[in-house]
């Protein structure tokens, strides 16, 4: 998450540094631009497509390395994209140009400044040299998940091994084990670590507390495995969370003030939203109509805030007797209940748009965790820890487990979901709130996850 608001900052800067060249390129001097209220607003819009272009173009995506004909490629569609954009937006508000020399100009300088940004990252990202040294703390299974989780990715850990000092049973190699009984601060030294994660399965009795805290003392960082999943993972642990580690965490800090700036900013988005679609709805009800019989609109009771129930509209996607004769059921990959215009209605999330008005009314906010039926809910509250308390925050629209985890469908992804949903009510902020609408656009655009 850090790396991305890094990189998206850079980007905007860069955005209005490349104005700046392009006018003394082509003026010699500053000459169109005076730092006065207009020329701010010309220089933000300018930085905001340009960021928003390359959100498309996943060049804010660190989870894949990208090599450089790759990055080269995305940086220039990111640019194309940005130029086709910024074009009708000129034409249609003329204060906002940039002028059509300066513009062009503008956008060649980001896409060199991008690209040597971006590039530049990369390689530090991914130089062994500049990358953070782990060792794990423990040999059980929640060793080994964490170990697997630092090979597996593509952040910037190296996985150095790990240490016993518990006599854990070893779910690890055993050539990973390192330490030769001299004490856990000469074995990190030893292994010139940068970090180390406690990753034990049992802690009671069997914590090191002095050595943990030698090391501490000594300058090394020191996480415990939740935290480190969560870092690496933008989810949650939930397995291996106590109680007390959601009560001393640094998070889940809904305040008062926090809650208004939301709903400010769920009634300005909303409100947005519905001026902008509303122009289709005619369309869309007509294909609802002409595609099978039943009513435009579907409506059904979620659970919401505090798990106070309330009914959710959507643009019906299934038959009109879809459940008639199963009850409540999760929809399923290709169900065969889904209406042809459904399927696209479902695939682009053009479906979820009449939610907007719940939105208003105050029982969903833009984005938050999808609210779920009662009688889903009932059964995950026995079956899945801390279940309840993705009700302490408002039902969103879109989440941040829409954005990253496929539709839902069993106990196994609500749990997947939960992680996601955790992680969001933790993080909370109007930044997440926006990357996660910028995501879901896209997410709309190109169709995944849907069922």
């Amino acid at each position: 998450m850090k790396s991305r608001l890094i990189l998206v900052i850079g980007d905007a800067l860069l955005a209005i540094l490349a104005v700046c060249s392009a006018s003394l390129v082509r003026f010699g001097a500053l000459e169109d631009i005076s730092f006065d209220i207009l020329d701010i607003t010309r220089l933000s819009v300018f930085a905001l497509f340009t960021v928003f272009s390359s959100f498309f173009l996943e060049l804010y995506d660190l989870d894949k390395q990208k090599r450089n004909l790759e990055l080269f490629a995305r940086v220039l569609i990111a640019t194309a994209i940005s130029f086709l954009i910024l074009t009708p937006v000129y034409y249609s508000i003329h204060f906002l140009m940039l002028g059509r020399g300066l513009f062009v100009l503008s956008l060649v300088f980001f896409g060199v400044y991008q690209l040597l940004l971006h590039a530049g990252y990369e390689h530090m990202m991914h130089s062994s040299g500049l990358a953070r040294r782990v060792l794990v703390l423990g040999t059980g299974a929640l060793a080994k998940k964490i170990g697997d989780l630092i090979v597996k990715t593509n952040h910037q850990h190296i996985l150095k091994g790990y240490v016993n000092l518990t006599g854990e049973s070893a779910h690890v190699p055993a050539g990973a084990i390192v330490g030769n009984g001299g004490g856990l601060v000469k074995t990190v030294k030893e292994n010139r670590a940068h970090k180390l994660v406690v990753s034990l399965s049992e802690r009671r009795g069997f914590f090191p507390v002095q050595d943990v805290m030698d090391c501490k003392f000594s300058g090394i960082e020191v996480i415990d495995a939740p935290s480190f999943y969560e870092e690496m993972t933008g989810t949650l642990l939930l397995e291996n969370i106590t109680p007390s580690w959601f009560i001393f965490s640094n998070g889940f800090k809904m305040n008062s003030t926090l809650r208004f700036h939301k709903r400010a900013f769920d009634l300005a988005f909303s409100l947005l939203g519905l001026v902008l679609v509303l122009p289709l709805f005619p369309l869309i009800m007509l294909a609802i109509k002409m595609d099978s019989r039943g009513p435009v609109f579907f409506k059904q009771v979620r659970m919401g805030e505090r798990e106070k129930v309330f009914m959710l509209y959507k643009f019906r996607t299934m038959r009109q007797d879809a459940e008639t004769g199963t009850g409540a059921v999760w929809a399923q990959k290709n169900d065969s209940r889904v209406t042809r215009i459904g399927k696209f209605l479902r695939k682009t999330r053009i479906d979820e748009l009449p939610q907007l008005y719940n939105v208003l009314k105050g029982e969903m906010s833009f984005v938050g965790p999808r609210p779920e039926r009662p009688e889903f809910i009932i059964e995950l509250k026995k079956r899945i820890p801390y279940y309840s308390e993705r009700h302490f925050v408002k039902p969103g629209v879109t989440g941040w487990a829409q954005i990253r985890y496929p539709y839902g469908a069993s106990v196994e992804d609500a749990l997947e979901k939960l992680r996601h949903d955790l992680y969001y009510i933790k993080n909370i902020s109007l930044i997440l709130d926006l990357l996660i609408v910028i995501e879901t656009i896209k997410v709309m655009l190109f169709g995944r996850g849907a069922r």
